[in-house]
Formats: C-alpha cells, sequence, structure tokens
C-alpha cells in the first residue's frame, strides 16, 4: 500500500488570477444578477400562488366559470400546469434577453478596452 501524499494542490496547480474586470462590466453583472434573482422571485410568488392560495381560496370562486368549468376545478385539473408552462416560457423568454444584453455590456466592454490599448501605444 502506498503511502498518502501530503502535498497541497495550490503548489502543484496554483489557481490562476481572474482577469480584471471593467467597472462597467462589474455594473452589467450587478444588474443581471439583480434582474434575475428579482424574475425568479416573482415567478415563484405566481407559482406559490397558484399552488396554494388558489386552493384555499377554492369555495369563495365556484361561482367564477372558465372554458365552462368552475375555476377550481379547472385550474387543479390543468389550469395550474399551464400556468407552470407559461412561467417557464417567460423565464426562457427574459432570461435569453437579460444574456443578450450581458453579452452587449461585454462586447462595448471588449472594444473600449482595445480602444483604450490603442491609444495607450
Amino acid at each position: 500500500m502506498a503511502a498518502p501524499h501530503h502535498t497541497s494542490r495550490h503548489t502543484i496547480n496554483p489557481v490562476p488570477e481572474p482577469p480584471p474586470v471593467t467597472a462597467a462590466m462589474a455594473r452589467a453583472h450587478a444588474r443581471y444578477w439583480r434582474f434575475n434573482v428579482m424574475l425568479i422571485v416573482v415567478l415563484m410568488l405566481i407559482g406559490f400562488f397558484v399552488s396554494f392560495i388558489v386552493p384555499l381560496i377554492a369555495r369563495n370562486l365556484e361561482h367564477a366559470r372558465f372554458a365552462g368549468f368552475s375555476l377550481p376545478f379547472y385550474m387543479g385539473a390543468q389550469g395550474a400546469i399551464l400556468v407552470y408552462l407559461v412561467l417557464i416560457a417567460v423565464y426562457i423568454v427574459l432570461m435569453q434577453r437579460a444574456d443578450a444584453a450581458l453579452l452587449r455590456a461585454l462586447a462595448a466592454s471588449a472594444t473600449d478596452d482595445f480602444a483604450e490599448r490603442a491609444a495607450d501605444r
């Protein structure tokens, strides 16, 4: 049986330093993650409302009709699933837009960095 090694990983494979980030990119990342977290919170609250609040107030909604069925029955049978699918689609579309905005900010930052380097020469 071989003796265990007690060498530090950091001496074998040092962790590379992250590239410097401009202030504009830091703001763009902060906006991106703030939007992402707020979107998730809003969509989760809608999902919570559909899953827990609508069934709690179902008796009060019995008179409401949707597609010929009482609203509580419709929500229990298929409405909630449709709402979840819409929530997923909304998340996908809005995050694709946010990703595109972040990529535009990255491209603009890279262009600015290239112009600064060219001006320094």
